[in-house]
């Protein structure tokens, strides 16, 4: 059952496609990799679902690609004290350090290494950039910005600087646990979420020493700045952004690599 085409399909296995008809399916209609997404789900039913892909690998003849998906850091802001917020276009909204619940005029962002980073006119993307910030002023322990997008706010959602390199490393202590996990499993790739710089893929491949293919996600636009250098430590890059950033990652991928297919 050789798929006569360059293009190659990736299915993501979740809570509601995990059982082996489902996989079954998937890859009949033409799923060529499953990724594991180790940002969700413990280690027991990842491993359940690898079995379950060789299982129809096995019955198929057909090699299947599994992708562990690292999760990365994580940056989160704190809780709200009445639940969620509503934050309008103009206002002024405060981050710091301040473990107190939060409210409409400020909230909690337990990490001093984003305020290290940061820099008046920097903007921070929150909710997956369904609300967007901009700094006015900035200190080792908050940050004085006003809604450029609103909307509402609860707790715990992700914070993303794409503007500023970070002073953290891309690979989390869960990361690595998972990491040593997944190469015991067998996995036949490893993406890494939040590559900032070329390092950050050199201490993976240091780790996975050939045992599975390794794939940057291209999410800020610090890799882009070192694109070049990041795409040539890869075996594969996720593109995991928009617009015209996506495009310039694209091309340039695709530059330095063999086969942009």
């Amino acid at each position: 059952m050789r798929r006569l085409r360059h293009a190659k399909i990736v299915a993501t296995l979740g809570p509601a496609s995990s059982d082996l008809a489902t996989i079954r399916a998937l890859f009949d209609a033409g799923a060529d990799v499953f990724r594991l997404n180790f940002s969700h789900g413990t280690h027991t039913q990842h491993q359940e679902r690898l079995e379950l892909i060789r299982r129809v690998e096995r019955e198929t003849g057909r090699p299947i690609g599994v992708l562990l998906d690292l999760q990365g850091p994580k940056l989160r802001v704190g809780s709200f004290a009445a639940g969620p917020i509503h934050l309008e276009a103009g206002a002024a909204f405060r981050l710091d350090l301040d473990p107190a619940p939060g409210d409409e005029r400020r909230v909690s962002l337990p990490h001093p290494e984003i305020f290290a980073a940061l820099k008046p006119d920097t903007d921070l993307l929150i909710d997956d950039g369904k609300i967007r910030l901009r700094v006015e002023a900035c200190g080792t322990d908050f940050a004085a910005t006003h809604v450029i997008a609103g909307g509402v706010l609860s707790e715990r959602k992700g914070v993303n600087v794409p503007d500023v390199l970070l002073p953290i490393s891309a690979l989390t202590e869960k990361d690595r646990r998972d990491l040593d996990f997944g190469l015991t499993l067998g996995v036949d790739w490893v993406a890494l979420s939040f590559v900032q710089r070329p390092e950050d893929m050199q201490e993976l491949r240091d780790i996975v020493q050939g045992r599975a293919g390794v794939m940057a996600k291209l999410e800020k636009p610090a890799a882009i700045e070192s694109l070049a250098a990041v795409v040539a430590l890869c075996d594969a890059v996720m593109v995991a952004i928009a617009g015209q950033i996506m495009q310039v990652a694209c091309s340039t991928a695709f530059t330095v690599g063999d086969d942009p297919r």
